[in-house]
């Protein structure tokens, strides 16, 4: 009986040495250890290898911040388009983040911070208020809309604003009256050019139309004096203030239309947005003030005219993005106030009016 029971002990030693050499040999050929949470093992290794096509969009997404003026505008102004909406891109962070975390991939989030540095890096500023209470002049512009079903309430609202400089664009022939009646008190000075306005506490001067429609010429060139404006959507003039002449540009660029089919149509703006460049760079008074309407974020290239010259009031002196338009829910800055000359103090935008679009207010100091 004792030499079957040492016989078959001897069988089952022999039989788990077998079967430990079989795993030994396994785990040997796949290159891991069965130990868990050291190098090696399939635990350790899984968080490398997890996660690659999260890891591809982080790097893709941080490029696009990076490179978007190479992106190029010869198909359906593509570049145009992505930077109309660039910082709307960081709302993929937090989904590609919320996708590294689930699939646990150390690599997805190491390739993320590509586009957090990026998207930091371009609109990190704007996060932070950079307002200051100091200021000698209050600037605004408003799209009135020319199919603002209550005028009477939007001009006296702006009268409200103290604004000491107001610019309004759309503006409708039929509801001209009403804004003249309504800011006459608050403004004794004002002038009207085609459907743009100002209205000023300060005598204005030298007044006169800009022409922000379609160039005829295919890269820019104005068109011929002899061509006749239909309507008019740009003025200057000169502010008397307290401290000095100020020039003062009023524009409402052309609209921009978002076809699935032809991409983005912007060639009227951006020709608007050339001449309107052109007549910036030879205004020959150093303090400079352009409101306005001109249907684009100043990402976009086809400011580069205005942008390469003057400063942003928002973006220098603001508090967040700014965002005017749609007025219900605004998701992109189309009405601008940018300056030279002056110093921005602050930048804000006011309450929805009858409009589609909001009021955008700035203050500035000589």
């Amino acid at each position: 009986m004792a030499t079957q029971l040492d016989t078959a002990n001897t069988a089952d030693a022999a039989a788990a040495e077998t079967r430990t050499k079989d795993a030994a040999d396994t785990s040997e050929r796949s290159g891991t250890s069965r130990t868990p949470g050291t190098p090696g093992t399939p635990r350790a290794s899984g968080i490398w290898r997890r996660g690659r096509v999260l890891a591809t969009a982080a790097l893709l997404l941080g490029l696009l911040l990076l490179l978007h003026a190479s992106i190029p505008n010869r198909i359906g102004n593509v570049g145009s388009l992505v930077e109309t909406f660039l910082p709307w891109c960081g709302l993929f962070v937090p989904l590609l983040l919320a996708g590294a975390l689930l699939r646990r991939s150390a690599t997805a989030l190491i390739a993320l911070l590509l586009p957090v540095v990026a998207w930091l890096n371009l609109f990190g500023g704007l996060l932070t208020d950079k307002s200051h209470p100091d200021g000698d002049l209050t600037v605004a512009s408003h799209n009135v809309g020319a199919d603002n079903p209550d005028p009477v309430g939007t001009a006296r609202a702006l009268a409200r604003s103290g604004a000491d400089v107001l610019a309004l664009e759309e503006l409708a022939a039929r509801a001209r009256g009403t804004y003249e009646k309504e800011l006459a008190t608050a403004y004794p000075h004002h002038t009207v050019q085609g459907t743009v306005g100002l209205w000023s506490r300060f005598p204005l001067s030298d007044t006169r139309p800009v022409d922000v429609k379609m160039d005829a010429g295919p890269l820019g060139d104005a068109k011929p004096a002899e061509v006749k404006m239909a309507y008019n959507r740009g003025m200057r003039t000169t502010v008397t203030t307290d401290h000095g002449p100020l020039a003062v540009y009023v524009a409402h660029l052309g609209s921009v239309r978002v076809n699935p089919r032809a991409g983005l149509s912007s060639g009227q703006r951006d020709a608007g947005a050339q001449s309107l460049g052109r007549a910036v760079a030879a205004e020959e008074n150093e303090r400079v003030v352009l409101l306005g309407d001109l249907n684009g974020a100043l990402d976009d290239r086809a400011y580069a005219g205005l942008t390469s010259r003057m400063e942003s009031a928002q973006e220098t002196a603001g508090a967040g993005f700014g965002f005017s338009w749609p007025a219900t829910l605004p998701v992109v800055r189309i009405d601008q106030i940018l300056v030279r000359g002056v110093k921005p103090e602050s930048a804000w935008v006011l309450p929805a009016t009858g409009s589609d679009h909001r009021p955008v207010a700035a203050r500035v100091s000589w």
